[in-house]
């Protein structure tokens, strides 16, 4: 499967939101990727999205010193959130359901 969105330049303001049991799918990324001190992060960064657009986005991935960053999901687009609320735009609601 290709993948839905490029990472352009660094991520930065990058939090750990959860960590270790605390971590819904711990379990299951142990199972695929190994054991390590598994994190749930989240990050800013420029994207570039299948349509060739370029956004600012808030993304959010599992992290494991030697294993890397796994699972980058995009949790919302800022211009969106700024214009609409809370709510995800639709371009990433339908991202998210492929």
């Amino acid at each position: 499967m290709p993948p839905r969105f490029e990472i352009i330049g660094e991520i930065s303001n990058i939090e750990t939101f959860a960590s270790g049991t605390a971590i819904r799918e711990i379990a299951r990324l142990r199972r695929l990727y190994g054991r390590g001190r598994w994190r749930k992060r989240k990050g800013l960064a420029q994207i570039r999205l299948p349509d060739g657009s370029i956004h600012k986005a808030e993304l959010h991935w599992y992290e494991a010193s030697g294993i890397g960053r796994r699972e980058f999901k995009i949790k919302y687009l800022l211009e969106d959130r700024k214009a609409h609320g809370e709510s995800c735009s639709k371009a990433i609601c339908r991202l998210r359901q492929q």
